[in-house]
């Protein structure tokens, strides 16, 4: 994980109480996370005093399994092929009911078990269930083939749908605009579909001004950012930006 983000909203989720971003030079193992959330928390007594606790994991190593094919006592071996996991790791995973789907993903379980401690009953969900279940209920269109660029600090997650179905949920490490152009493009030609005509919408950490951006404009010219005004305000914060911690209650 390189990053950690805190968001605090008012009971009717529509304004933020609190908010702080913590980006890291390099990638901190689980009981540094933990080190730095326990920080955080003791610091400002607005995060120890929620009703409500959820988190998002946002990292690439996770699998969308039909529900046809499902059998939660073998998690494992939907992630072993295309993920690096341990023995020890504890595996989990959250049901996409509409689309009949399954994200299964390995949570931190030491994280886990500190914020039971501290908390008590809390939920914890993946950054690709949160996105999916936004593009399908929060902008649904029934005939509309889009696709969905969530950019993170060094991968990213694709979401196309086509004729308004899911037909693929995706992450990406990148290190250049460069890589990520080329990542979206090919998937867009494998699922047969003209860059320049589809209908692109990027969240995350972009915006119009920054070389990301202006890289997927050049081959794709119907993009924009997301507007995600019916969401948690930020102050100083696009509505685009940190959507996945703002639709996760």
């Amino acid at each position: 994980m390189t990053g950690l983000s805190f968001l605090v909203s008012t009971q009717n989720l529509k304004e933020a109480v609190y908010f702080s971003e913590k980006k890291f030079t390099s990638q901190y193992t689980p009981q540094e996370l933990q080190l730095e959330i326990k920080k955080e928390i003791e610091a400002h007594k607005v995060l120890s005093r929620c009703d409500e606790v959820s988190i998002v994991y946002a990292n690439t190593t996770y699998t969308l399994v039909p529900d046809a094919l499902f059998d939660k006592n073998r998690l494992s071996e939907y992630l072993k092929f295309n993920s690096k996991i341990l023995s020890g790791d504890y595996l989990a995973y959250d049901t996409l009911e509409s689309q009949k789907l399954h994200v299964v993903y390995v949570p931190f379980i030491n994280v886990n078990n500190y914020l039971f401690e501290t908390f008590g009953d809390f939920q914890y969900y993946h950054a690709a269930t949160v996105l999916v279940q936004y593009v399908l209920e929060k902008q649904p269109s029934t005939f509309a083939t889009r696709a969905y660029v969530q950019v993170y600090k060094d991968h990213f997650d694709l979401v196309i749908l086509k004729d308004g179905a899911l037909v693929l949920c995706n992450s990406y490490t990148y290190k250049t605009p460069e890589d990520l152009a080329y990542y979206v493009l090919f998937a867009l030609e494998q699922l047969s579909l003209k860059p320049d005509a589809i209908e692109t919408k990027v969240l995350g950490a972009i915006d119009e001004e920054d070389a990301n951006f202006a890289i997927l404009y050049k081959y794709i010219r119907n993009i924009a950012v997301l507007d995600a005004t019916d969401t948690v305000v930020i102050a100083e914060r696009q509505s685009h930006q940190h959507l996945l911690i703002k639709n996760c209650f």
